[in-house]
């Protein structure tokens, strides 16, 4: 679970900023925490779903907000 933890904080402070995944993962490991005490012990599985996790808090994966309007 630390592993995936740790994949996640490097992948996103690529995708953004150190300081902005070093804020996150209070948030990210309590996410994949449950996950894994849920039953995923995959931690390719759970290191996605960390990074999908962060990006929609952060509003990334939102197609109105990424200027999308559908015509």
């Amino acid at each position: 679970m630390q592993r995936a933890v740790e994949r996640v904080i490097q992948t996103y402070g690529l995708l953004t900023s150190r300081e902005a995944a070093e804020q996150a993962q209070v948030k990210v490991e309590s996410y994949i925490r449950t996950l894994f005490e849920a039953g995923e012990t995959d931690d390719n599985r759970l290191t996605v779903c960390g990074l999908v996790y962060l990006r929609e808090l952060d509003g990334s994966n939102d197609p109105v907000k990424a200027g999308f309007t559908g015509l």
